[in-house]
């Protein structure tokens, strides 16, 4: 009777050893060699958002960008990756970088949007709605849903008819979510768009305001938004600054992305200005002057 309980009590061991060992775990930052201690000094600092002072945005390709407010807080929003299931194919030929930082966001739950675990940092906020401040970072999520019908020359929306899903609210799959990010640093105000749908709704719009800069997803293939969707949007919101994202970025994606050029789109405007590198200073004194004024990256990135 007992030779019979251990052998089942050592079968049932193994069975959940084999269960452990298979067991893929997203997170590893368990491995971290670096710690919080520049997050620990920085409580320790403090800070005002509103209190003027130097923005440095850095873009890494794609959507990922980071902001780092005026007392050093790092701020890294959607890191890419492709897609774990192989499903949609190879849009980045190399890895997001392992790069520092101290806090990482995602705007949705998809593989170009959420490598959150790729950097190196002290806090992961996925997906956040609500209100979060550290230092002189406050950091608003305004919860909405990602566009579900593409008006561009790639449908993609239609995989979803293919297996039987409604990709539009009020029934759509968590991935459809999106959530919108309002920066307030340096005395600033940015806005960070996600894939969100270009109708929010109007209680959405109205924390819109006052926009110092927008970073909106753009590119010749309409893959998330029309020029004319954009065009609304940059309109209706009326930032001083308008930074493409999402499109074909040299070095960083590939033409496997179906995502076309920025630079299309931005031929469409006047008012218009190359940055010439991967990162640039959001200040007052960039901002003289400025009214739907569109800064553009194209092919300037921070290195993989």
């Amino acid at each position: 009777m007992r030779r019979t309980i251990f052998i089942a009590a050592l079968s049932s061991f193994f069975y959940v050893l084999a269960m452990c060992m298979n067991a893929k775990a997203e997170s590893e930052a368990w491995k971290q060699n670096t710690n919080n201690n520049h997050v620990l000094s920085i409580q320790t600092v403090g800070g005002n958002p509103n209190l003027e002072g130097d923005v440095k945005i850095d873009f890494y390709g794609h959507a990922a960008f980071q902001i780092t407010s005026p007392v050093g807080l790092k701020i890294l929003f959607d890191p890419w990756r492709n897609d774990p299931s192989g499903a949609w194919g190879l849009w980045f030929p190399e890895a997001f970088p392992s790069i520092e930082t101290d806090v990482v966001l995602s705007t949705h739950a998809h593989f170009d949007h959420d490598a959150i675990y790729s950097p190196v940092a002290s806090m992961v906020l996925d997906r956040m709605a609500g209100v979060w401040e550290l230092a002189d970072v406050r950091i608003i999520g305004l919860a909405d849903k990602h566009v579900c019908i593409s008006p561009g020359v790639h449908p993609w929306h239609k995989a979803f008819d293919e297996v039987g899903i409604d990709g539009c609210p009020p029934n759509n799959p968590g991935h459809m979510d999106n959530v919108i990010f309002i920066i307030q640093t340096g005395g600033k105000r940015i806005a960070i768009w996600g894939d969100n749908r270009a109708d929010p709704p109007p209680e959405i719009l109205a924390q819109l305001n006052d926009l110092d800069m927008l970073i909106l997803p753009i590119d010749s293939s309409e893959h998330l938004l029309s020029y004319e969707q954009s065009d609304t949007l940059v309109n209706v919101l009326k930032p001083k600054l308008v930074i493409p994202a999402h499109y074909l970025t040299d070095g960083v994606s590939s033409i496997l992305s179906t995502l076309g050029d920025a630079k299309t789109w931005i031929d469409r405007h006047s008012s218009t200005q190359p940055i010439t590198g991967p990162s640039f200073l959001l200040n007052s004194a960039s901002l003289v002057n400025r009214d739907r004024h569109i800064m553009y990256f194209l092919s300037s990135h921070q290195p993989n």
